[in-house]
């Protein structure tokens, strides 16, 4: 059974930093596009970033571009998303997921599945 843990969210001050970890078990991360994904109290899930397992490539959402970096090591089979300069509005439920539709759109959550419990991510004076 394809499952996802994430870890790492927490409490931060603005401006502060968080590395969020994302674990697979019962399959090889390396197969697969994983994305990560947010969402706060009362709003539509919203994609963050994605990395490809094919080329290494990677896409982030405009309101995360030059913030947030994401990762993987095949090794540990885990993928990261190292946070930067968070903001209050970065304020969410963090999930990673792995792309089960093949398609040109990045971070559509309907193409990913395998879902995480999620980790929450606070940024709070």
């Amino acid at each position: 059974q394809l499952q996802l843990v994430e870890s790492g969210g927490g409490l931060v001050q603005p401006g502060g930093s968080l590395r969020l970890s994302c674990a697979a078990s019962g399959f090889t991360l390396d197969y697969y596009d994983i994305g990560w994904f947010r969402q706060a109290p009362g709003k539509e899930r919203e994609g963050v970033s994605e990395t490809s397992s094919s080329d290494g490539s990677t896409y982030y959402s405009d309101s995360v571009k030059g913030r947030f970096i994401i990762s993987r090591d095949n090794a540990k089979n885990t993928v990261y998303l190292q946070m930067n300069s968070l903001k209050p509005e970065d304020t969410a439920v963090y999930y990673c997921a792995a792309r089960v539709v093949v398609s040109t759109t990045p971070l559509l959550a309907a193409d990913f599945g395998s879902w995480g419990q999620g980790t929450q991510v606070t940024v709070s004076s």
